[in-house]
């Protein structure tokens, strides 16, 4: 049952499609003419009966209105509505002359149905409109003239009922395909993000094992020309003929810094795409 109500919560939510809208505004046209129809046939052949044709009718199509504009009532106050206007339906075929055609607005309500309920309760109603309309037409026009007068109703709460069905599921799939949709973009969004962390990540990584390198090859390489050149300087006061050979492996040593220092500063700047 929980089901059921989020599901006619969600439903009702959805703003009408425009060919149920069109399917609304003709429901209208065909209840005002029903309604109408009655009432002149009362008014002209049965006056004493007009005023229950007529406060039955205005009832039916108060409450006919309500739910046409609020669909988002909960699903027991909406049993009860079609309980009414089913029961105002009945009255309305036993008052003489029987008229059969009021048994159109068993047709409405099924449209009603369709529009307000989901699963299983929208194909049960519609089993005891038909149920109904049988039982009614039977009773009051015996068995070959009610079975033939309710076939037209019949297949109209039938057809109403599968066509709102489809337009209503082929909605709320076209809803659910764009929440895919929606959720696949975020999930991609997320992955580039993720992705630009991960680049910037390795870019630190990268970063942190060249100062590493920077630390231990040409920190090295500085302190093997302070080595040498403090042995350059004992030389100059004891022995300075040689001193020549440490000078040049100063400058080897000082070239080959150098050499490893632009190395790396070249691995530290940002390559171009």
């Amino acid at each position: 049952m929980d089901g059921n109500n989020s599901l006619n919560s969600i439903q009702a939510a959805l703003p009408l499609p425009r060919t149920i809208q069109t399917g609304v505004i003709a429901l209208y046209v065909l209840c005002a003419a029903t309604i109408g129809r009655s009432l002149v046939l009362a008014y002209t052949d049965l006056p004493a009966l007009f005023p229950k044709y007529l406060g039955s009718a205005l009832v039916f199509l108060i409450l006919f209105i309500l739910v046409m504009w609020r669909q988002d009532h909960s699903s027991g106050i909406l049993h009860t509505y079609f309980i009414l206007q089913s029961t105002i339906i009945i009255y309305l075929l036993s008052l003489p002359p029987h008229l059969d055609f009021i048994d159109v607005l068993f047709v409405l309500l099924s449209y009603q149905v369709a529009l307000v309920f989901c699963g299983r309760s929208r194909w049960i109603w519609c089993g005891i409109f038909i149920a109904l309309i049988i039982g009614i037409l039977i009773k009051w026009l015996g068995v070959l003239s009610g079975i033939a007068y309710s076939m037209t109703p019949i297949a109209g709460c039938v057809v109403f009922l599968v066509y709102v069905v489809a337009i209503r599921e082929e909605e709320l799939a076209t809803i659910h395909s764009q929440e895919i949709i929606n959720e696949l973009q975020e999930k991609h969004r997320q992955l580039e993000l993720r992705a630009s962390q991960v680049e910037q990540i390795a870019a630190i990584d990268e970063r942190n094992r060249l100062a590493r390198e920077l630390h231990d090859s040409v920190s090295q390489t500085m302190f093997s020309i302070m080595l040498n050149t403090h042995a350059a300087q004992i030389v100059l006061e004891r022995d300075p003929d040689r001193l020549r050979p440490l000078l040049i492996q100063l400058q080897t040593l000082a070239q080959d810094a150098l050499t490893e220092m632009r190395g790396l500063i070249a691995q530290l700047r940002p390559q171009r795409e």
